[in-house]
């Protein structure tokens, strides 16, 4: 019976340490949801880049230097909620207006 205790305890540590390898995190099967993660991730990030990129072209056309007269004059009455007189106001949705 003896001789069976140490060949039991090794065999009980394999299986323990032989289930995680396979199902743990950082197993066989973690590792698909890590890689699937980072793949989401990825391209989550190319959308932030890519909004970041039109924020900067925007953004650029408004300082001093190279101040767009039009877009400066868009931005107030958008924001300002103003129109001259003679001007004809034709309504869209407010998530067209972007």
């Amino acid at each position: 019976m003896r001789r069976l205790i140490t060949p039991a305890i090794a065999i009980a540590v394999l299986a323990y340490f032989g289930f995680h390898a396979m199902n743990g995190e950082l197993g066989l099967v973690g590792r698909a949801m890590i890689e699937r993660q980072v793949a989401e991730l990825e391209g989550e990030l190319e959308l932030l880049t890519a909004e970041r990129e039109e924020l900067v072209a925007r953004v650029s056309l408004l300082r001093p230097e190279s101040l767009d007269p039009d877009m400066l004059d868009e931005r107030a009455r958008l924001y300002l909620n103003l129109v001259h007189p003679d001007e004809l106001v034709v309504l869209r949705p407010a998530a067209a207006q972007q």
